[in-house]
């Protein structure tokens, strides 16, 4: 068997322990599986008195002067964070030591830079637990789909915002009550930020939508919407319609009438049907549904998060960087030659919910389409429901821009026969 393989990891919380823990128990079957030891040589800790399940002699809190020691292969990184990781990272990879890292936010911003680091100096770049923790979802799309053509990458990618949904689709509770709850259970974080507004969503969508269509996506580019805004009264109206609420990362390759083509990266809450593939992942997992000419239709479905189950992926990165090292190979590089040009969301084609209180006289309906018309956006299919002095009046739209929709909504609230603009959702997953 070859010389060990040997590893700094940086960050021992949920997920670095349970690599620790597994590095070290299951030593020997992580050796046969690599083709050679893969042993842990230091852990990088904000302070190491905090970690007496650790051995001493392993710990350290100067993650910079474990990182350039010699005597590291390899740096796994589960710190997560901008800065001091990405320089960190770029020292490793500059000096040849490949990395294995589960950092979304890092990988949405500087992806580029790193990946010329590791090109530069032959290390591998590995970031399998970035997105959808367990589910192995990022190799597959750059390496067993590497001969397709991929059209669309769309699913669930943050767990919390898929049990609050969940949790306010099968009860009935408020967005604030749904929170609470997923607190309580340890699904959210005491600042919920990054995943009720969907920045962690975002991050990922860029990732997903760089690897999918060859092109260099960051969180910038992705249009970005949470969960805040969603109501009860809007979980109630899709479960009449026979729908439910997700919130959805969406990444396609849109082609123009003059077949050019483009990227669209977005995140935002969606209506979708309750028999589409997305609408039965309940509680916090992930699932994920891709598209391409060849394959067709593939659907990925597991644990997105948690200590065990994104261990789980960064160990299988880490046997991969072992055995390049073993066997002398590389892993798969940046793939970033279509550089498509990603579409702003206001021409992004979308379709719309819109759920409106109106006046109820004859002509109402003729007005309000009239406006639809005005803005060039089609009607699907209405639906009316008399009540009192009102009617309940609710439009779905064929595809249309995205900017041109939120104009006609616009300028729909603000007619005499509007009462009140009660819900507006983009819809996916419905032919009419």
């Amino acid at each position: 068997m070859s010389s060990p393989v040997k590893v700094a990891l940086l960050g021992c919380g949920t997920v670095g322990g349970e690599v620790a823990r597994i590095l070290t128990e299951q030593a020997g079957e992580l050796a046969a599986r690599a083709g050679a030891p893969v042993e842990l040589v230091g852990i990088a800790v904000r302070r190491p008195d905090k970690h007496p399940e650790l051995p001493a002699e392993l710990l350290t809190a100067d993650a910079a002067a474990l990182v350039s020691s010699p005597d590291v292969d390899v740096v796994v990184e589960l710190i997560g964070g901008i800065e001091p990781t990405r320089d960190w990272l770029l020292t490793a990879l500059k000096s040849g030591k490949s990395v294995v890292t589960a950092n979304k936010a890092l990988l949405a911003e500087h992806s580029a830079e790193l990946s010329q680091a590791a090109d530069a100096s032959g290390a591998d770049l590995y970031f399998e637990a970035a997105v959808a923790g367990a589910i192995p979802l990022l190799r597959p799309l750059r390496e067993s789909l590497a001969g397709d053509r991929i059209t669309r990458v769309m699913g669930i990618v943050n767990g919390t915002t898929n049990f609050i949904l969940s949790a306010m689709d099968s009860t009935g509770a408020g967005y604030a009550e749904a929170l609470d709850e997923a607190t309580r259970l340890g699904y959210a974080e005491a600042d919920p930020t990054a995943d009720v507004d969907g920045y962690d969503a975002a991050s990922k969508a860029a990732i997903l939508a760089s690897l999918a269509f060859h092109t260099r996506v960051t969180a910038a580019d992705v249009h970005r919407e949470g969960i805040g805004g969603v109501t009860a009264s809007d979980i109630a109206a899709a479960r009449l319609l026979g729908r439910t609420v997700k919130l959805l990362a969406i990444c396609e390759r849109v082609t123009a009438e003059d077949g050019t083509e483009s990227v669209s990266a977005r995140v935002h809450p969606v209506m979708i049907p309750r028999a589409h593939q997305l609408a039965g992942v309940g509680g916090a997992f992930n699932a994920v549904y891709v598209e391409a000419d060849a394959a067709g239709e593939l659907m990925f479905y597991g644990q997105g998060a948690g200590g065990a189950p994104t261990a789980s992926a960064v160990l299988g990165d880490l046997v991969a960087v072992a055995r390049n090292r073993v066997g002398g190979g590389r892993g798969p590089r940046e793939s970033a030659h279509a550089a498509l040009p990603v579409r702003p969301m206001g021409q992004t084609p979308t379709r719309y919910h819109v759920s409106l209180d109106v006046a109820d006289r004859p002509g109402v309906l003729a007005q309000v389409a009239q406006v639809f018309a005005a803005h060039d956006v089609s009607i699907a299919a209405v639906r009316q429901r008399d009540r009192l002095s009102t009617a309940s009046l609710v439009i779905v739209t064929h595809s249309a821009p995205d900017a041109a929709l939120g104009s006609t909504v616009d300028e729909i609230a603000k007619m005499d026969v509007v009462r009140e603009v009660v819900s507006v959702m983009r819809v996916e997953g419905e032919d009419y």
